[in-house]
């Protein structure tokens, strides 16, 4: 895939302005949707390109649109979720920030097809500058006629608002996500109802990450086989992959869906940082399974990752060297979780500080032998026992990191000390923690 789709912003300059996304053929796709085709013909050929969502589940885009109620009385949401908060993702932020339209623009498409006149974007608090870029974007839209009443003449009116998060991890899952635009505290909701019945102020409602509604307008334009045709047929199109860590080009590649994670990190980051062996990569992101150096031969796609117990998620690619400390590298990761735990289930909320507190007990070399175990059981009774995943998303990386790397929290214990200690002293080597 020669052509860039996503990051364009890399080749054209300012084009995050309307006047220049104008320039180069912006809003061009909408207006041939809003006045060409119906809205249920839209929402077919997103279904047909098997666009799969980007925020992590993977779950078909065109198929959750056709979840919405046919004769609903009540009017429809579309939230995009830019509460871009799982560690090593920043591909959400660079969308809002340098290609600020093809996100609006994939949101008037969207919102045609599913016949929604609202859409909240909902912003992690912590993006001040995408915030801003998204409003002045968006006045400009609204201006030109873009966004607003009767837009191209057709009759269809389309409000989007920007709403600011308040840093909550959990907010990015989708009915907290939906909690908080409500103005309450962002406890996940039980499922069924989903929000495609029953989501925002009880109306139907569809919650698409930035990049899936970003990808919306080029399948418009090219038609569902040209994206197929990207990747493998089951989950294809441009991918942004977020590599981070110990690599000596971090940075975001937009790539075909399905390249293999090795190439990822040799032809395009650069290997390893420093001509160090690589160790370890957490290829979605934190909160899933952790890969060693001899299983970075998987193609990264989300059936692919499934085939061996991994996940792509949001295809977060974080990097460690052979100098990295798994356990603490560990030990962050599930701080992390025990931090963000909005604390509504009781397996979560105990879970995650448990295991964190091992882990301290761990590295400071206090451990015990059956802390191993005693991990594995805590990471067992979480999983699938929460009313989201969040639990998971602690216990998969621990348990992964207990069964790949089983001898270095062995090492642990056995020392007395972390081995990546200078014996006798509190300081590290260099490079030690992801």
């Amino acid at each position: 895939m020669a052509e860039k789709v996503l990051l364009r912003h890399l080749d054209i300059p300012h084009f995050h302005q309307l006047d220049v996304y104008v320039a180069n053929g912006g809003y061009e796709v909408a207006r041939k949707a809003l006045t060409t085709m119906k809205p249920e013909e839209v929402t077919d050929q997103v279904k047909a390109s098997n666009l799969r969502g980007r925020g992590g589940a993977g779950f078909g885009t065109g198929m959750k649109w056709g979840f919405l109620p046919k004769d609903s009385s009540k009017p429809v949401y579309l939230c995009c979720n830019a509460d871009e908060s799982e560690p090593g993702t920043f591909k959400d932020r660079a969308i809002i920030e340098w290609n600020t339209h093809i996100l609006l623009e994939g949101i008037l498409i969207s919102s045609y097809a599913i016949k929604s006149h609202t859409c909240y974007i909902y912003i992690r608090g912590e993006f001040v500058f995408g915030t801003k870029r998204l409003e002045e974007e968006i006045a400009a839209a609204y201006a030109k006629g873009y966004l607003g009443k009767n837009i191209f003449g057709t009759g269809f009116d389309l409000d989007v608002y920007v709403h600011r998060g308040a840093g909550a991890y959990i907010c990015g899952e989708e009915t907290g996500l939906i909690e908080s635009l409500e103005g309450k505290r962002a406890y996940p909701r039980i499922k069924p109802p989903f929000p495609a019945t029953y989501g925002l102020f009880g109306c139907p409602t569809i919650v698409n990450n930035v990049e899936t509604l970003a990808c919306v307008p080029s399948i418009i334009q090219n038609g569902p086989a040209w994206f197929k045709a990207i990747g493998p047929e089951s989950g294809p199109g441009p991918k942004i992959y977020c590599v981070s860590g110990h690599v000596e080009k971090p940075g975001l590649y937009e790539l075909p869906m399905g390249v293999t994670l090795r190439s990822i990190l040799y032809d395009h980051a650069g290997g390893i940082r420093g001509g160090k062996k690589l160790k370890a990569v957490m290829p979605g992101g934190s909160s899933f399974p952790i890969l060693t150096a001899d299983e970075i031969d998987v193609a990264m796609d989300f059936d692919s990752m499934r085939k061996i117990n991994a996940f792509l998620g949001s295809a977060g690619i974080i990097v460690m060297d052979e100098d990295t400390c798994m356990v603490k590298a560990l030990e962050i990761v599930d701080r992390f979780y025990h931090h963000e735990s909005c604390g509504q289930c009781s397996p979560c909320r105990e879970g995650t500080g448990w295991l964190h507190k091992l882990l301290v007990r761990l590295e400071e070399g206090n451990g015990q032998a059956e802390d191993i175990d005693l991990m594995n059981r805590i990471s067992d009774n979480m999983m699938g026992n929460t009313v989201c995943v969040l639990a998971d998303a602690a216990a998969m990386p621990t348990q992964s990191f207990l069964q790949k790397f089983k001898d270095e929290f062995i090492e642990h214990v056995t020392l007395g000390r972390c081995p990546f200690q200078k014996e006798g002293t509190g300081h590290r080597h260099t490079a030690h923690a992801a």
